[in-house]
């Protein structure tokens, strides 16, 4: 595949979409702004309706022949030609999403790590084997269990929080299990995508296996969706979206990661060094646009003023600013409309009550990491999810309204907590109602192959992570044989 992107020697990039193994420009482009120089740094082709479903048509006409050994391969080239791209692709990252490059290469890091465990899976057979004899009615027969590519099309859109590796979890899995896949990245992050696809092609993907469309989700969503060629729709993004794709999808499969409101439970037997140290870095990784950042710190009334104490120190040392300066631990938000709902939330929770300690300072799109606590559950601030750089204390007196107030909201994604009591941990693990539970760590912590997904309003409770995706994107077929 003959990759024909044009970039002056600004770096600035003009794009095409990618519709099997061709570049398709088309007369309309959609722009692409660094946030924090305001700069135009790239543009992309608008795909129009008829062009989406040729994607569609493209996916669905082949059917992919690769070996375990071949997928296996390509993934493995790919995950070698993005480390030694670390550099080019985390500074594009860094142009387009206002990451900083401490961020951003630590997600190139990451996107390696899902290329390289898709590699192991596909190699990993996980079919299982029945006996039949088992009851007075069974018959001397063994039941055997393999996974098949689904027969039509999975649809994949993808957000602007982690523009390469939310892309990697979609299409490594997609490739690791033989499917065709038709995705569309977030409109304002759309390069670092198509630069991924890019390395996948040359790694030897065939180019009908992964169509890149980019546009405008009003004009192509809802044929993206609706399409009678997909079979399953992938989506990572906001809950009003989400809820809007279940409505659309009918009788096809969706696989939804939402949103998030995750706490950090802090109680009165905590290291609170340590744990202030994970409230900070949960707040402010990736600028706080992680569904699983931490977006409240919930702490016992006997150590809330210490600890709050320390977060407010730590947060004044975060370092922030121009995201290419090495130095610096954050860069921008997404964009200015982002950082002004950030401060419009702390404002009024400000007007309602809460002592602001930090920050909530603005320039653009960036916006300083800010602490304010004698924060109440039902103040917007923490009530909503508040996707960037704000960190809520809230108080409470024991574990019972600790669990109350972690699950009084919407959303149930993950959470982290700071105990050395195993009997209070094991209660919150059993008792909190999300997806995951962290002891002594950020809400977010994974590795790219563990199962990772919410309930609620954070999702249907299908898992993403190289494993679980592989499953949600198979038909599981059983054969069974005289034995």
């Amino acid at each position: 595949m003959i990759i024909d992107r044009i970039r002056d020697s600004d770096g600035y990039r003009r794009e095409a979409l990618r519709l099997g193994g061709e570049q398709i420009h088309t007369p309309r482009g959609l722009d692409v702004f660094n946030p924090y120089t305001g700069k135009r740094v790239g543009t992309v082709a608008m795909a129009s309706v008829e062009l989406l479903r040729r994607a569609i048509t493209i996916a669905h006409g082949y059917r992919p022949t690769l070996s375990r050994f071949e997928r296996a391969a390509i993934l493995q080239r790919a995950a070698a030609l993005l480390r030694e791209r670390s550099a080019e692709a985390s500074d594009l990252i860094t142009a387009e999403s206002g990451l900083s490059k401490m961020d951003s290469l630590y997600e190139i890091g990451r996107v390696c790590d899902v290329l390289g465990f898709g590699a192991g899976e596909v190699l990993r057979d996980d079919g299982q084997v029945f006996s039949c004899d088992l009851t007075p009615h069974g018959k001397r027969r063994k039941v055997i269990t393999m996974r098949e590519p689904l027969l039509g099309v999975i649809a994949a859109i993808t957000p602007f929080n982690h523009p390469m590796n939310q892309v990697a979890h979609k299409v490594v899995p997609s490739i690791a299990t033989n499917n065709r896949m038709v995705l569309k990245p977030s409109e304002k992050v759309p390069l670092s995508a198509l630069y991924f696809a890019d390395v996948l092609y040359e790694a030897g993907l065939p180019p009908a296996m992964l169509q890149v469309v980019t546009g405008d989700p009003r004009e192509i969503g809802d044929e993206l969706l609706t399409h009678p060629a997909v079979d399953l729709i992938t989506f990572t993004g906001g809950v009003g979206i989400g809820k809007y794709i279940a409505g659309k999808a009918g009788y096809r499969r969706i696989v939804l990661e939402l949103g998030g409101n995750d706490p950090l439970i802090v109680m009165d037997d905590a290291d609170l060094d340590k744990a202030s140290d994970l409230a900070v870095q949960g707040s402010y990784k990736n600028s706080g646009q992680r569904c699983t950042a931490v977006k409240r710190m919930l702490v016992h009334q006997a150590v809330a003023g210490a600890f709050t104490e320390l977060v407010v120190e730590k947060t004044r040392r975060w370092r922030y600013g121009d995201p290419v300066d090495p130095a610096n631990q954050m860069g921008t938000v997404i964009d200015e409309p982002a950082a002004r709902l950030f401060e419009a939330r702390v404002n009024e929770a400000v007007a309602q009550g809460a002592r602001l300690l930090t920050g909530n300072t603005r320039e653009g799109a960036l916006y300083a990491p800010t602490v304010l606590d004698q924060v109440r559950p039902d103040m917007a601030v923490v009530r909503e999810e508040t996707f960037g750089p704000v960190s809520p204390i809230i108080t409470f007196r024991n574990v019972d309204e600790a669990i109350a107030i972690a699950n009084g909201t919407a959303y149930g994604l993950s959470s982290g907590v700071c105990t050395n009591r195993m009997d209070v941990a094991t209660r919150f693990a059993q008792e909190l109602h999300v997806g995951t539970v962290n002891l002594w760590e950020v809400p977010g912590y994974r590795i790219e192959l563990t199962p990772f997904g919410g309930i609620k309003d954070s999702g249907l409770g299908y898992k993403e992570g190289v494993q679980e995706a592989i499953k949600s994107f198979t038909n599981c077929k059983t054969f069974t044989l005289p034995w």
